[in-house]
Order: C-alpha cells, then structure tokens, then sequence
C-alpha cells in the first residue's frame, strides 16, 4: 500500500509517534549510512519510548511500510538504509537504566551509545568487552544488530558473547523477551510459543548443516547465527538473534555483560618485513593471552604521515608492517612479562615495549581512525566500503592477504589493509572509481572473485559489519543451497510479511543495485575555491564523506568536530549530515534547487566554520570551505542577509571607526542604541561589543620606525614581517606591542610590511569569495618578497594567519600564494627557532596553572603542537581542552545562534574555567575566544605573547 508523506506522518501521530519526519532534508540525510548505497526512505521516526517503536511497527502493518531500525548509521554495508521508515533509536533512547556491580550487567536502550555505557561501567570498576574502533558514537542496539566486535574481541569475544538479555518486537507487534546463556542461565525466548516451536521444527529438520556449517571460525558473522539454535547449545534464540541485522525483530533494550579491566596491561609493537608475515603469524597470539592483535602496515601509516604530519606517527619498530599486541597481566610486572614472551615466542623483525601512555593512545588512533583514513588508496583516489570486513580462520591468514593481493592487483584496485589480525579480519577499502561508466559491472566483478577466495580459505563474507547489500546476494558463494533455504524459513518464522529490513540476508537486490556515488553529478566549474586535493571537483569533496560518523563523536578530547552536533544533538547539525544534504543536493532528486534548497542552508545555518573537521575528520572533509562555497554559490550577484554586509566587512568598518574610536565607543555603549542597532545589523543585541582602541597598532608600529620593506628589512638581525590582522590593529594592539618586545628579546628584528594587509577572513566566513580573493591577492603580492627573501611571516591571530596558510593557496591559484602560504608562522613555531639556535630560553613559569583554549583554525590548520612544547619548556601546568569556544568569529554574534553558541561554551570552556583555581591563567590566542570568555565568564582570556612576558 501507498501514502503520501503527508498521511504516513498524520497516521504516525494518530499512533501516538512525536517525531515523524518526511521532509526533504531528513530524507536526504537518512539514503545513506557508512556504505555506498543510497536509498531513501518514506519517513524517518525517533521514537521517545518503547511504545512509539511498537507504534510505528503498527502503522508499517496497516499501510504495509517496511522498517529498518537504526543506531547510529556507521553500518559499512548498507544495513541501516531502506525504503520505508526507519526507526533512528538514538537520538532519545540513549540511556543507561541500570548498571548492577553484583550481577556485573548493564541495561540499556537500544540507541545508547557505546562511550555512554563504557563510562557508567568504569563508574564501578567494569566495562563493556567488545569495543568497535566507532565506539564513540556507535549504539548498543546497532553492536547487537552488526555482531560488533572491535580490537580486543581477541580476549572479550563479540557482541553475541556479551549480551545476557533482550526486549525485541515483532513486526507483527509482539512483544518479546530473550535470555541468553552468556551468563551461565538457561536460555529462553517468551512471548511466542508457536515461534518457538517453529524455531526448533526448522532446528531438528536441518539438525546436520546447523551443526557443521556455522561456528567454523570465531568470525563467521555472515548470514544467521544458526549454530545458537542447536540443542546442545541450548537452543539459545537470543544469541542467533544477535547479528540478524534487524530483519528478524526490533531491539528496544538490552541487559548486556560486563567484565573487569584487567590490572596491568602492556602493548608490544612488532615489526615484519611485510604485511604478508605478520599474517603468517597472527593465529599463535590468542595462545600467548593476546586480548588484542591489530595489523597495520606501512601504506596507513605513510597516509597518517601525509595528512596529520610527521608527529602523528609515533616510533616503530624495524619493518613495513606492524602488529599491535595488548597483553594482561595481574600487575605491570606480569603484564611485562606476558609482552616479553610475545616478543620471544613471535617470529618477527624488530619488536618495541610501550611504557608510555601517549605513545599508545597514538599508535591506537592510527588503527582506531582507519575506516576513515582508508577512504584514500595509497594513489589518493576515493575508496570506498563494500568488500572492508571479510575473514578467515586466523592460521590461514598469510595465505590469504598473499591472493587477495593478487587479485587487487588483477583488477587494477588499491587499498589500505589493516584489520584484526589474531581473529583473521581483514579491513580495506576498495579505490574502484564509481564514477566511472563501468564502474557498477567492475565493482560487482570484484566482490564476486573476492567472495569466492574467502569461501576458497573458509572464510565468512563478513567479519563484523554484517552482510547488508554489499554482501547478501553473494552469500550463495559462501553457502550451500540448503543453507540459504533455511535462512528464508528462519526469516519468514519471525517475518511473515517481509517488513523488517527486507533485502537484508534474504531476498536480496544485486550488490551493485543502489550504489550512491554514480547518481551524483560532477561539479567543477565555476568554483571559487580550487579544492586541489579533490581534482577541483566540488562533488568528490562531498564525497570524501564516507559517514563513518565521528563527527557524533561525544567525550572530552583534545579534537574540536563538531560543536554544533554536541550542541543539538540534531544529525543536520553533524559534519556527517551536512555532508550528505550537499550529495543530496548535487543528487537532485530529494534535495531541489541547487545552491539555493532550504534544505542547505537549514543544515549549514549552524555550522561555526571552525574548520575542526578538516583535521578530525579521518577523511578530511572541509565543511568550513564547503559552507563558503554554498553562500558564495548562493548570493552571487544578489541581496545577501544583513550580516554579511557588517560582520563580513568588519575589516573596512573598523577602519572607518578608526578615524573617531572615542565616538564610535561611545555611541556602541548606549544601551538603548545597541537595543536597536544590533538586531538592524543581523548581530544578537545579548552580545557586547568590543571597545575599538584609541591607537591602532600600525599606527603605533609607524611611530616606532618598523614599517618597511622587505628589501629594508632584509639587511637587519633575523628579520620577521608581521602580518597585522584587523582584530589585532584595531581591538587588541597590546597584543601586537607584547609580540614585538617579545620577539626582540628573542633575538628577532619584526617590521611592518607597508601596505595595510587583510587576510579576508570574514569574507570567506560570509561567503563573499571574490572579495576574499581580492583582498588575498594584495596580500600575498605583499607579502611575497619578505618570503621570496627568505624573511617569514608570522601572525598573531591564529583565524588570521589558518587563512594565509589554508585559504589563500585554494582561492589565488599562483606560485606566489603558495610561496606565501608556506612562509606563514604563528608566534609559537618562531619562538621555537629561536630556542632551537640558542637565542632565546622560554621564561620560567613554574606554579603558574594554565587552561589553555586553542583556536580551532590553528588546531585544524597549523596544529597547537609547537604552542603545547613550548608551554612544556615554561614548567607551566597546562590544562589543553578540546572543543570550540562557540563563538567563532561572526557564528555566536548572529542573530539565532546565542543559545547555541553558549551551549557550546558549556561543553568544555565554561565548565574548565569554573572548575580552575581562581588565578589561573586563560589562555585564548583567538579573538573571538576571547570575546566568548569575557562574555559568559568574570574571567579574561590573555594571548600567548602576554602569558610568556609574565615573568
């Protein structure tokens, strides 16, 4: 039966659902999970409570709608896209009801996120064992459908082996309760007896393929987890529930076990010659007590090296390919001693003990960050899931990535593997160019070869992921005939009206029917900006989008994506849910209108341009670049919105109030002025305004005798050009007086480049991109000779000098600007020289406490790598948050951000300030940072140079 969107939501609200939505924009962003299908769905619900699940289950039936339940949408396989309404659970069905020490189990709602339960566990000394590397946004009910596993399943076992109970319905509506034998109890399924009896009607027919077709290996995840049903294993329907990728029952809540850490662990990194040797390897090491055996080689780390710079690497061992190796211990001694036998007993080239705690959180990131870091081949084309979890029984490893090797290179494919090693699991994802006129039949030739080698070395299709579109039509490959009738009757016991998850496991459509990328349309010209790392194609920029979702990620990191999803909780809001509004854009069918839909200014209204996910994103998507592009794209050539003309053009305004600063401050101040004024001007009239000074600080700089020219400068002691940024000149010039004496004192001769210089910065925030490009242009051809000269450029505001650095090779397409944008140090990394040649030491601030609020253009752009090491070099204590301020630059001065922008400010800044002791030290380089401190704080926030003169 149809409806239209209209009667599908007026009939979910009859039922009692409060949030149905079938709008363009939510439609767009639900096509698509972390797969490469695309296919949109009739209407998206977020259920609040159980009953508006089983509300929404009663309307699919009465209009014949099919569901697919949803977690958080990081399914690499298209398990969590379809046709009819899905049923998001994690947006309000997040919580953790119980966490019971005696019984060591945790109850919970299917969309609660995996982070959240881990949290409440270490609460009492426990935690959940299986541990996906998307754990900071991945939901329980989602590790369920998936049977996730994650690093140390080597030691904890899959999902199916850690959940102890489940609440499920049926589409028919029943309610039903499941006890697994996880727990040591007897296993039950109540609600339904006749289903029961038909379960082990099916059970006994087929009693020899239940027993010797599955549980050959500890991955077999593809298909139904027939083996639970056997009678020996007592007819554990819980347990062949987990994994059924929600085509058999919907899960609303979940008893789940919980372990104890063990006390000591230690991490042993060994090397060998190539990736094909620590395959041979692998299988010894869960004998050795291993609870984690991670692979990686030298192509994901070379990527690493490439896009987050040499520093992200940390030492490794000799070798081209790596295992990381976790062992326990009852303490560190014994821990160590466990790493030590691993190193004896392992055949390898070189072998390394982490003892420092760094050292290991940044070896794991590079394993924890490879789904999106893989999403570039080794040539930088885009690569893509579908064929990224395949295993095999772990002693058949070696031999295994030896053909598969081969057979990528049989059909011109590259990757980067990576994957967990001791359980025979192997991660890659495929550079097959989906743009391509062939590249569906190359695609689909691909899986097939690739499925057959897995079945060739006993494997399973899926390791982890589960089988999704990208890999039910192939499990014939993998499964007899009588097999893969038995999962049709155990679908149709559960399902008779096929509205679960249809396609998925049974029935399936081709792998290559509904793949996303080749709908999309190419968009080159004419663009503003070059986007050189994507071929100038605004399209495969979206694209780098893979929706692995870490833009969700919640936590109290030292990483700044995404502010504004941390703010509202709203997948519009996400890095991950703009991405996919402008593919659905480009797309056409559900999102219409171009640059100019509703639907993409809804979702980029609230993005801060803070430029956190260009570097956080594991893909490297630029949303801040990409929200620039829409406005241009947008208002070229037509009325802009009010704040594009004072805020984007604040540089030349200030100019003017330069001339009468006393006046201007005096009339800003007026209450009942700034009442009117403000809100005229597109500004929030809760926002002060900053007091313009007296003497700007190139007027101060002309009184000392610095302005000059490269060619005067050159002649003098370790010349540096500073680059005076509006903000700076005309807000903040004791910043720019404190950085002069401080570079002098370090040895360095600063002067004044001659022509008044702008980076263009609110321009690019509001979209105005040939005026930013223009007022780039100035710069870089001023700026080019104190480069050309060998002379750097240092800048003070760190917005200011990520332009130069980011923006200005990507909107002047010249050997200049790039030279330019090379030259470019921030204030931290010429002070680093300095001590590097013995010219200068860093002062002494022993005792002095610091909470430290980095700009998030210089985390994304320039890193706060050299601020932190020379902090280090002071004897400070430094307390780094992660996260933006809120305001970012002219975002929390609009009209209709406040309330998020203060929010914001209430996830790390605020809470910070309050919990540090009352003289301690803010320190906030940015201007807009500061501005967000003295706002909603008693507190001010000092920039770098001034926290270093504190002597």
């Amino acid at each position: 039966m149809t409806s239209s969107p209209t009667l599908l939501t007026e009939a979910l609200h009859r039922e009692g659902v409060t949030d149905a939505r079938t709008d363009a924009l939510t439609i767009g962003m639900y096509a698509t999970d972390a797969g490469i299908y695309r296919v949109p769905p009739r209407a998206v619900v977020f259920p609040r409570h159980t009953d508006e699940i089983a509300a929404t289950l009663s309307v699919a039936r009465e209009l014949g709608i099919p569901i697919t339940a949803r977690g958080a949408g990081t399914s690499c396989a298209g398990n969590a896209v379809g046709p009819g309404i899905v049923i998001d659970t994690a947006r309000y069905l997040g919580r953790v009801l119980e966490v019971d020490r005696e019984s060591a189990t945790a109850l919970v709602e299917a969309g609660t996120v995996h982070a959240t339960l881990q949290a409440r566990a270490r609460e009492i000394g426990l935690r959940f064992g299986p541990d996906p590397s998307s754990h900071s946004r991945c939901t329980i009910g989602g590790m369920i459908g998936n049977n996730a596993c994650g690093n140390r399943a080597l030691g904890y076992g899959r999902t199916s082996d850690n959940v102890v109970g489940m609440d499920l319905l049926t589409a028919a509506g029943t309610h039903l309760t499941a006890t697994t034998g996880v727990a040591g109890g007897l296993p039950s399924l109540t609600g339904d007896d006749a289903l029961v009896a038909r379960l082990t009607q099916l059970t006994d027919d087929h009693l020899d393929t239940v027993r010797t077709k599955f549980a050959t290996f500890g991955r077999q995840v593809s298909g139904y987890a027939l083996e639970h049903l056997a009678p020996e294993r007592g007819r554990d329907i819980g347990r062949m529930l987990v994994g059924s990728e929600g085509t058999l029952a919907v899960v609303t809540q979940a008893r789940v076990r919980l372990v104890t850490d063990p006390p000591a662990t230690s991490l042993v990194v060994l090397g060998f010659p190539d990736i094909y040797a620590a395959g041979d390897v692998a299988h010894l090491l869960k004998g050795l007590g291993a609870v984690a055996a991670e692979g990686i080689d030298s192509r994901i780390v070379d990527v690493v090296r490439t896009r987050r710079g040499p520093q992200a690497v940390p030492d490794l061992p000799r070798g081209a390919a790596w295992m990381l190796v976790e062992v326990p211990g009852e303490d560190a001694a014994a821990a160590h001693a466990a790493a030590e036998r691993v190193r004896r007993e392992i055949e390898h080239t070189d072998s390394l003990v982490v003892t420092d705690p760094a050292h290991a959180r940044a070896l794991w990131k590079i394993r924890e960050d490879g789904a999106g870091l893989s999403a570039r081949s080794p040539r930088d084309r885009p690569a893509h899931a579908g064929w990224e979890d395949a295993a095999v029984p772990p002693a058949r490893l070696g031999d295994y990535l030896r053909a598969f090797d081969a057979l990528l290179e049989e059909h011109d494919v590259q990757g980067l593997p990576y994957g967990h090693f001791g359980d025979g699991c192997l991660h890659i994802r495929l550079d097959i160019d989906l743009d391509a006129p062939d590249a569906t039949d190359r695609y689909r030739r691909f899986v097939e070869d690739a499925a057959d080698l897995v079945a060739a070395h006993g494997g399973s299709l899926s390791g982890e992921h589960g089988d999704g579109r990208a890999r039910s039509a192939l499990l014939p490959r993998m499964y007899d005939a009588e097999t893969m009738g038995l999962f049709g009757a155990v679908k149709r016991a559960f399902d008779p009206s096929n509205l679960l998850n249809p396609g998925i496991l049974v029935d399936p459509a081709p792998v290559d029917a509904d793949i996303r990328i080749p709908a999309a349309h190419k968009v080159t010209v004419p663009l503003a900006f070059g986007y050189p790392e994507d071929g100038g194609d605004f399209s495969q920029a979206v694209h780098r989008c893979t929706g692995v979702g870490k833009c969700r990620a919640a936590g109290t990191s030292t990483t700044v994506m995404c502010p504004s999803y941390l703010a509202t909780g709203e997948e519009k809001d996400s890095t991950r849910g703009r991405a996919r509004v402008l593919q659905e854009m480009l797309n056409g069918s559900t999102i219409t209108g171009g640059w100019s839909a509703p639907e993409v200014h809804d979702a980029l209204d609230l993005c801060l341009s803070c430029k956190g996910c260009s570097s956080d994103c594991p893909t490297g998507v630029d949303m801040a670049t990409y929200k620039s592009e829409a406005l241009h794209q947008t208002y070229k050539g037509k009325l802009r919105p009010r704040s594009h003309y004072t805020l984007g053009r604040l540089p030349q305004m200030a100019r003017l109030a330069a001339r009468a600063p006393r006046l201007v401050n005096a009339m800003t101040s007026l209450p009942g002025l700034k009442k009117l004024t403000l809100p005229a001007a597109g500004v929030d009239p809760r926002r002060s305004i900053p007091s313009f000074a007296r003497t700007t600080f190139r007027s101060w700089a002309t009184a000392e005798g610095m302005i000059a020219s490269a060619a005067q400068a050159a002649g003098t002691d370790h010349p540096v050009a500073l680059f005076v940024d509006s903000f700076t000149d005309h807000f903040s010039p004791h910043v720019g007086r404190a950085t002069v004496a401080l570079l002098r004192e370090a040895g360095f001769t600063p002067f004044v480049p001659q022509e008044a210089l702008c980076c263009g910065l609110t321009f690019i925030s509001t979209g105005q991109l040939d005026a930013a490009r223009s007022t780039l242009e100035d710069a870089a051809r001023a700026l080019g000779p104190a480069v050309a000269a060998g002379i750097p450029v240092v800048g003070m505001e760190p917005s200011c000098t990520a332009a130069l650095r980011h923006d200005l090779p990507r909107l002047v397409d010249s050997a200049v600007a790039r030279q330019v944008a090379g030259g470019v140090r921030t204030v931290a990394e010429i002070l680093t020289s300095a001590i590097d040649e013995g010219r200068w030491t860093a002062p002494d601030l022993t005792g002095t406490e610091v909470v430290a609020q980095p700009h998030c253009h210089q985390h994304a752009v320039m890193s706060w790598s050299a601020d932190e090491a020379l902090l280090a070099r002071t004897g400070a204590t430094v307390t780094r948050l992660g996260g933006c301020c809120g305001l970012a630059g002219n975002f929390g001065v609009e009209l209709g951000h406040y309330e998020v922008s203060v929010k914001i400010a209430e996830q790390q800044l605020l809470p910070a300030m309050d919990a540090a002791s009352p003289d301690a030290v803010v320190l906030a380089d940015g201007f807009s940072c500061q501005t967000q401190i003295a706002d909603l704080s008693e507190r001010a926030g000092v920039h770098l140079v001034e926290l270093l003169a504190r002597t």
